[in-house]
């Protein structure tokens, strides 16, 4: 149960963490509009499961902005790195 409340407390906090990086550092204009809604971790805190929502309803920029994120990723985890007292910040997914 602990480790359950514990897995819920750092999604939460990768989450809030996450959406401002998007809104602060990241300059792509791929994924201005997105939100992140929901991450879900792994047990072992190893893999963070990154849910979002976009802005517009076309396709074509769902798909971009899934593109501009995965791109970003490596930007996001170095500043996640900074921010977060982890001893290893999660892969994102």
């Amino acid at each position: 149960m602990a480790n359950n409340f514990r897995t819920d407390r750092v999604g939460m906090e990768i989450k809030r963490e996450v959406n401002e990086i998007l809104q602060k550092k990241v300059r792509d204009p791929r994924v201005q509009g997105v939100t992140i809604t929901d991450v879900q971790m792994l047990g072992d805190l190893s893999m963070a499961k990154v849910y979002y929502t976009i802005m517009s309803n076309l396709a074509s920029d769902n798909q971009k902005a899934q593109t501009g994120l995965e791109k970003a990723t490596g930007t996001i985890k170095r500043e996640l790195g900074h921010n977060l007292k982890m001893y290893k910040i999660p892969d994102l997914t």
